[in-house]
């Protein structure tokens, strides 16, 4: 059942909204509120679908709770009720925010009108924060750690805002997942995930690589070309090993994150880009600073969220999970029966030196499964996973 909030301090016309509002549905919950600052304290305390705000309140005014319902419960669609001195306000309220705006007397159809729309958005806001909450099986982070858990309750913050991420850790632990989670949980999920391996790449194509070329601006350059940046406009781009990127390219990649322009090479007419940054290293880029390999100020533009992601030997406890995770995974991959570990096959894999980390775990497993026995023993592990 639909919960409104109507903050009106004329009872008169907080009577009339009531009124018109319950006698229009029985699906409707209405409640009331005196001043701004009593609906605040309903809103902190309840979860309402629909707010409708008097402009001119005492204590505080209309203006004042929108932009308080907007810090607290963002998701709330609110309609503000205007005066006829006060449309000018009304409409200022528009541009910080407020779903719509009615005027006193409030108009019959109108008012359903707009309380009928303002749900129906409520609901699909709702349904697409959810659905963008949910990460595709792919791309999952295994594990309950405290290392981990944290890691998850950092993506949930971050990923809704647009603020670029450094990821640190070792080979193999798992970096593209955390870049993963943040697009797919992100504003921008629908939009393009461009990954780059900037270790992969040459360096003298990794300027073409990110920001395209035009014909004839290198002898291979037969046509125009976009980029990764092009490409990654309205999404993310993920530039994985970024501590490998050349000198000459961190310096164009600066500039896109200062200016969100690009320019093609060989050619110097800027090209504007949407782009959220995410970014992944496996060195110590503060060393790489010292050594003179990475710039400073593209340190300081990347990280301005900083991900460590552990190293499995510092989260051992999350290898049963897993094994158990990789098992599902690879029985289906093959179109086999799914293998179970014993307890001391599992205990024995707790104990090992993952100087891989997960990407070595995942590799064991399928070993185990394809080499040991209908159930994976400790005999197994000692015979199969033996460095």
């Amino acid at each position: 059942m639909p919960k409104i909030l109507v903050i009106e301090d004329e009872a008169a016309i907080r009577r009339v909204l009531v009124k018109i509002l319950s006698e229009e549905s029985d699906t409707y919950q209405v409640e009331e509120a005196e001043d701004g600052l009593q609906g605040v304290e309903a809103i902190k305390k309840e979860d309402y679908d629909l707010v409708l705000c008097d402009i001119k309140m005492p204590k505080m005014d209309g203006v004042e709770v929108l932009e308080a319902v907007k810090k607290i419960k963002p998701e709330i669609p609110i309609v503000m009720i205007s005066g006829h001195g006060d449309l000018d306000t009304a409409v200022n309220t528009m541009r910080l925010g407020a779903f719509d705006y009615i005027s006193k007397p409030p108009d019959l159809n109108r008012l359903l009108n707009t309380v009928r729309i303002a749900l129906d958005r409520k609901e699909l806001v709702v349904e697409n924060k959810m659905l963008k909450k949910k990460v595709s099986k792919n791309y999952e982070m295994i594990g309950a750690s405290d290392a981990i858990n944290q890691i998850k309750e950092m993506i949930d913050k971050v990923a809704l805002t647009d603020a670029r991420v450094l990821i640190t850790g070792p080979n193999g632990t798992g970096k593209e997942l955390v870049a993963h989670w943040l697009h797919q949980k992100s504003e921008r999920s629908k939009g393009p995930l461009i990954e780059v391996n900037c270790a992969a790449i040459p360096a003298e194509l990794i300027e073409s690589e990110l920001f395209g070329h035009v014909k004839g601006a290198f002898t291979s350059a037969v046509k125009d070309r976009a980029g990764k940046f092009e490409a990654a406009n309205g999404g993310t781009i993920f530039l994985d090993e970024i501590g490998d990127m050349s000198l000459s390219a961190q310096a164009k990649v600066l500039r896109a994150l200062q200016e969100n322009k690009i320019q093609r090479v060989g050619n110097d007419k800027d090209i504007k880009v949407d782009v959220r940054v995410v970014a992944a290293t496996n060195k110590n880029l503060k060393k790489e600073i010292e050594d003179g390999n990475f710039r400073e100020d593209l340190y300081h533009r990347l990280a301005v969220i900083l991900i460590k992601v552990p190293a499995l030997n510092d989260r051992r406890e999350d290898i049963p999970l897993l094994v158990e995770h990789f098992s599902d995974k690879i029985a289906q991959e093959q179109g086999t029966v799914k293998k179970s570990f014993s307890d001391k096959a599992i205990k024995l894999l707790q104990e090992y030196d993952w100087t891989g980390n997960i990407r070595e775990l995942r590799n064991v497993v399928e070993r185990l499964i394809i080499l040991g026995g209908k159930e994976v023993s400790e005999a197994d592990v000692k015979m199969f996973a033996s460095k």
